[in-house]
């Protein structure tokens, strides 16, 4: 695209012409970065039995399923299913959800990456004819040709000249306004932010890692540690069959899977030490079965068994977790902050979708 261009140098500077129409060709135009998962499933088609393959392309469980099961585990806790805290799994689930869309953003912000499917934002949106300011004068003249590279590296600073280009639609957004060189509306597509930031589901450009995978260990790994046993087992072989999913459907690239996938893992088992009640429970046992560890021994010499009932219960008191608030105010509490979190949201949405 950038070939096609008219590039020319005055005066030993850059300068890049007929720049408008590079917006809706480099959407069109950009080849997906070449995925060598993507080739093995492809070389896999036709290896493999066509029932097999059926069955590695069929859309056996999705994103909304992966919640159901995380909310069956949270609410399994009520009814002495699993030992824990009760809510601790499920607010470990949400803070762990929350830190990885947090390092999730950071990531796919900091680098575009072309999307795998180069037809989703010509589908989908109203592409302006021009790009963004920033890769008009950071970008765009040094993309292509080796010496512009080159010269950019030397220097370490932007020195191409751009053409001016006509400005784009900037909608009255109020307090919102800094959105538009983000979503860069058209006139078309209506006066409401919201509207763009709702139909916008994630953008077009590739979003490393993937959000959905992520939201799949990180409920298998809640279930491993809960159950355990043939049903985690179950479940991680489910997170796999979605994997191969998004990488043959190229909604993700591999890359995006395989992070997706060791950075859920790491951050559940790093994020383990804050509701790790089962080991300090055991801790507690431990330090509790040393203090009474004389007392127990002459006990046992002295064939009390009354003492030595005593002390066993001592030491099993001592690893049960203290209950500071009630089942009814545990309850009342949940509810509250779901109750009020929910009427914040939807107020939020309604007092701010025109800006």
């Amino acid at each position: 695209v950038l070939l096609s261009l008219p590039i020319r140098y005055r005066d030993g500077t850059l300068v890049l012409g007929n720049i408008k129409t590079l917006g809706t060709l480099f959407k069109r135009s950009t080849a997906p970065l070449p995925d060598t998962g993507q080739w093995l499933l492809l070389a896999l088609n036709e290896r493999l039995p066509q029932t097999v393959v059926y069955l590695l392309r069929a859309h056996i469980i999705s994103l909304h399923h992966y919640l159901m099961l995380f909310i069956m585990l949270g609410f399994s806790a009520f009814f002495d299913c699993i030992k824990g805290p009760g809510l601790g799994i499920g607010t470990r689930y949400m803070f762990v959800m929350a830190v990885g869309r947090f390092l999730r953003t950071i990531t796919f912000v900091s680098t575009i990456l072309p999307s795998a499917r180069p037809w989703c934002a010509a589908a989908r949106y109203k592409i302006p004819d021009h790009p963004h300011a920033w890769a008009q004068k950071y970008y765009v003249p040094y993309a292509s040709d080796p010496r512009a590279i080159r010269r950019v590296i030397l220097v370490d600073m932007p020195y191409a000249i751009v053409q001016n280009y006509t400005d784009y639609y900037r909608p009255d957004w109020a307090y919102m306004n800094f959105l538009i060189d983000i979503l860069r509306p058209s006139a078309g597509e209506g006066p409401s932010w919201y509207h763009l930031v709702n139909k916008a589901g994630g953008g077009c450009n590739d979003l490393m890692y993937s959000g959905h995978m992520f939201v799949a260990v990180l409920t298998a790994m809640a279930w491993t540690e809960a159950y355990g046993g043939w049903i985690s087992v179950g479940i991680w072989f489910l997170v796999l069959h979605s994997a191969q999913r998004e990488i043959r459907e190229r909604y993700h690239y591999s890359a995006d899977c395989i992070v997706a996938i060791y950075i859920g893992i790491l951050l559940w088992r790093v994020t383990g030490f804050i509701w790790s009640t089962r080991d300090l429970d055991q801790a507690r046992r431990l330090a509790k079965l040393d203090e009474v560890q004389n007392r127990l021994f002459h006990a046992a010499k002295d064939s009390d068994i009354d003492e030595i009932r005593g002390l066993l219960n001592e030491v099993e008191m001592a690893g049960q977790s203290k209950r500071t608030f009630s089942q009814g105010v545990i309850l009342s509490f949940a509810a509250f902050m779901i109750t009020f979190t929910l009427l914040f949201v939807l107020l939020a949405f309604s007092l701010t979708s025109n800006g």
